[in-house]
């Protein structure tokens, strides 16, 4: 893992960058991830050089981390605003649910500062159809199609994109999980977004600057209604990483640094 790690109020940190920056960004990784999938992005010598203080997170639960109790997207939107108002973040940056733990942040008004969203689902419909398929399994097999999945990761690891060399480090990263766990927040995640319609409004209504990142391979989709809504919207910027899936901070972080910049050098003087 890039950077120094440490806890903080029962987060596992990587901090990366010089302590007294003058700016800081907060990143989230997706579902089942750990802060170790930031690694490529943190090392983007685009962004060192900007001289940012880098933290790099796991929502709990995540990755073999401490569970919560309590697995809403309302609740990680809390316990997430006040790490951020804790560590003085400046930019939130979040990857598939952890950019929609970020868009609800931002609709609640737990932070208010420029984001960028690196492939979230505003639907359920815009979600992975692998993912919605394991979900409904798992309504008459328990966590087993979840215990399935994190034994397969390895191969998994080259059809989402990630390059050959990071394949096998990462899918030890996701073996940490709990298929239990796994279930039951994914099951969650989805139960918010069906009860939501469609996030692009309110991500829209929040007036937060948001940059949509998704990939131009991608399996996550966006509606063409969700697609209008954001692209008629004043304070959000839609930006496609070119050669990418899902996983665009690990296949193309230079384009991923690139609109990270864009969004702290958005923030007045």
């Amino acid at each position: 893992m890039v950077g120094h790690e440490r806890e903080h109020d029962g987060w596992i940190l990587s901090e990366s960058g010089p302590l007294d920056a003058e700016r800081t960004v907060l990143m989230l990784p997706g579902g089942m991830c750990t802060a170790a999938f930031y690694d490529e992005l943190v090392a983007e010598p685009l962004l060192r050089e900007a001289s940012l203080r880098l933290v790099a997170t796991t929502l709990p639960g995540h990755g073999g981390t401490p569970e919560p109790v309590d697995v809403s997207m309302e609740h990680y939107a809390r316990a997430t605003g006040k790490l951020a108002r804790d560590l003085g973040c400046d930019v939130v940056m979040g990857h598939s649910v952890g950019a929609n733990v970020a868009i609800e942040m931002a609709r609640v008004g737990e932070f208010t500062g420029p984001m960028v969203l690196l492939s979230p689902s505003f639907c359920r419909q815009d979600e992975s159809r692998f993912i919605r398929g394991l979900d409904r399994l798992a309504s008459g097999l328990g966590p087993l199609p979840f215990r399935f999945m994190l034994a397969m990761t390895g191969p998994a690891m080259k059809d989402v994109g990630v390059p050959a060399e990071r394949r096998a480090a990462l899918a030890a990263e996701l073996r940490r999980n709990d298929p239990r766990f796994v279930q039951r927040a994914i099951r969650s995640y989805l139960e918010y977004l069906d009860r939501h319609g469609s996030l692009a409004k309110s991500l829209c209504d929040s007036g937060v600057p948001a940059w949509v990142v998704l990939g131009d391979k991608g399996d996550v989709g966006l509606r063409d209604d969700e697609r209008a809504v954001l692209d008629h919207c004043p304070t959000v910027t839609r930006f496609v990483v070119r050669h990418a899936g899902h996983m665009t901070l690990n296949e193309q972080p230079f384009q991923v640094a690139e609109v990270v910049l864009e969004a702290v050098r958005s923030i007045p003087a």
